[in-house]
């Protein structure tokens, strides 16, 4: 089975190229808010920033087909020396756009990845009550369901042609609350100065929320790693992006550069610049 891909450089508060309820899963990570290492400074306030993810939601409910599912990977945000409740302002939001909350899954990354930071060595320096702050090492993933999902809508062969491996499901833990997952390591050489997910996360999401053959959205999509993901899953998929630059490192992500070995040579890729956010 052939696969298409289309990647659309503009802003992800409106989606017109994407018709109503045509996508089956968005597997998504906003960018974090004003992060040095991700945008910084690209919105000019908290509020400027939860009413990108009002417009994305409200996009996202119109493009997903009825009972389908989003995927948010997101987490509260530190900046300068200020917690930002984004998780909880998150769900607010998208339950308002009209979702319902069906899960929530915790990503720990590897306990290696954190050393004691400035913030947490303020308590050996101070080691008294109210110096401490601790060091993350966790995400969220939100998951969001838009009505209830018809389960005979699916033909009986494209179920066996999806069937979820039980095997890995169990001895990677799938069925947990808490996921394990290595992050990506800084300087990769497709993720250089993108604060990227693993390609774990959308490949189990997109194992347990879509079929094979249904299309997939990322509305940030970065480096290109869901889009990635879902072609080696045989899924159709869409990606959104605001950075023009990095259409060649996505390109070449996606399999579409010097890659066509490793993937079906029928899939297409098409690249879509909105001529008026040029």
């Amino acid at each position: 089975m052939s696969t298409n891909h289309k990647l659309i450089i503009g802003s992800s508060v409106n989606m017109p190229e994407i018709p109503d309820e045509s996508v089956h899963l968005v597997v998504t990570s906003p960018p974090y808010f004003n992060a040095p290492f991700d945008y910084k400074g690209l919105y000019s306030s908290y509020q400027n920033y939860l009413e990108m993810l009002k417009q994305v939601a409200r996009e996202a409910y119109r493009v997903l087909a009825n009972g389908r599912i989003f995927v948010l990977n997101i987490d509260d945000m530190l900046v300068d020396g200020e917690k930002f409740p984004i998780v909880a302002d998150a769900t607010r939001i998208f339950l308002d756009a009209g979702f319902r909350y069906r899960d929530r899954i915790i990503w720990k990354k590897p306990e290696g990845y954190l050393r004691i930071s400035r913030r947490s060595g303020v308590l050996l320096q101070n080691p008294y009550p109210m110096y401490f702050y601790p060091d993350n090492l966790l995400e969220s993933i939100i998951i969001f369901q838009k009505g209830r999902f018809d389960y005979k809508s699916v033909p009986q062969d494209v179920r066996e042609a999806s069937k979820i491996n039980i095997k890995e499901f169990q001895e990677n833990k799938w069925y947990m609350t808490l996921w394990e997952m290595v992050n990506v390591l800084p300087n990769s050489p497709l993720e250089k100065d993108i604060a990227a997910f693993p390609e774990e996360l959308p490949y189990r999401c997109i194992q347990l929320f879509s079929y094979v053959g249904e299309t997939v959205l990322d509305p940030f999509c970065g480096s290109g790693t869901t889009m990635k993901v879902a072609r080696q899953l045989g899924r159709n998929s869409i990606g959104i992006e605001i950075n023009e630059a990095l259409i060649p490192i996505i390109t070449t992500k996606v399999g579409f550069g010097n890659q066509h070995g490793l993937f079906n040579g029928e899939d297409t890729f098409e690249c879509l610049i909105r001529q008026e956010e040029k």
